[in-house]
């Protein structure tokens, strides 16, 4: 058979590097079974099309059989439960599609026990639950793990799998954000003892989450990790006062890194307006922030606040 896979983001977002953990598994599957594998052509003609599509708002791409197998929560015509088939699931990702990824990548745990009105999660993969051991996970000839795990210290396996990762050799990095409110001193101290490729990232989406990551930054800080190591992405609502007195209790962090996040969501009709946009893409990314208030920098920009 000859298969054809499409990578929705890889196609519309050109810079994407990240990959689609589902098309490499369906690939290392067909190979598994003597199948010629290559990218999606609309040229050419495929015994079978996978087409995979994680963002609601990147675009369909109109050229694609409309007998094509898709999946991911990009296609909101199609159960946002899917999964891939369990032979599937259990293969070992196929990295020669995506030769730029020097990384593993994979998650330890599926699911998260919060309903966060934000978050596809418990809709899609349920309650939190183990999944994968690490050694499972990691490369051959690779030292670096990404995990995509969305609430990895809401279970004890999950905290059981970061600690084993102690002294592995493998850097690792949780590129989906924890959440501070468990985070004690004995978790910040497995924190600390782990190596990271980068940051330790965490989430602040509303003001209630502010003490728990201000003392989780002290917790870390009395482990030795300086607050320059800490990655903060921050939910940008159409409340900008309140992602703005979220910035300015977190700034105070020398070095911290902020990442806004304008709230989007098209299954609900969740479009960020201007102003979010404003707030993310100029006032955070720009580092404006760090010299002066949400307020100071509309009245400077002459916007209404």
């Amino acid at each position: 058979m000859k298969i054809g896979l499409h990578d929705a983001e890889k196609e519309h977002f050109k810079h994407k590097t990240f990959p689609n953990l589902a098309l490499m598994k369906i690939s290392a599957y067909h190979k598994g079974k003597g199948d010629d594998v290559e990218w999606w052509n609309p040229l050419y003609r495929y015994d079978r099309v996978y087409s995979s599509k994680v963002f609601d708002f990147t675009p369909i791409d109109p050229y694609l059989p409309d007998d094509a197998i898709r999946g991911g929560t990009g296609y909101r015509d199609i159960p946002i439960d899917r999964t891939l088939p369990d032979e599937v699931d259990g293969m070992f990702p196929d990295y020669s599609i995506y030769p730029k990824c020097d990384y593993a990548v994979g998650y330890l745990t599926r699911g998260c026990p919060n309903h966060c009105r934000w978050c596809v999660v418990p809709r899609k993969e349920g309650n939190i639950r183990p999944y994968r051991e690490w050694q499972e996970i990691v490369r051959d000839d690779s030292d670096k793990l990404v995990l995509m795990d969305n609430n990895i210290l809401s279970c004890d396996y999950g905290i059981q799998q970061l600690e084993s990762l102690i002294g592995s050799g493998y850097r690792i990095d949780l590129n989906q954000g924890m959440d501070a409110r468990l985070v004690d001193r004995e978790i910040a101290q497995i924190l600390s003892k782990l190596t990271w490729i980068r940051h330790i990232r965490f989430s602040c989406d509303q003001k209630s989450q502010i003490e728990p990551i201000q003392r989780t930054i002290d917790l870390l800080k009395e482990n030795g990790v300086k607050p320059y190591r800490v990655f903060i992405y921050l939910l940008v609502t159409e409340e900008l006062q309140d992602a703005s007195e979220r910035v300015e209790a977190l700034k105070r962090y020398k070095g911290i890194n902020l990442y806004a996040q304008p709230e989007r969501n098209e299954r609900l009709g969740v479009i960020p307006n201007k102003m979010q946009l404003e707030f993310a893409q100029r006032y955070i990314y720009g580092g404006c922030y760090r010299t002066e208030t949400w307020e100071e920098y509309c009245n400077r920009k002459r916007f209404v606040p």
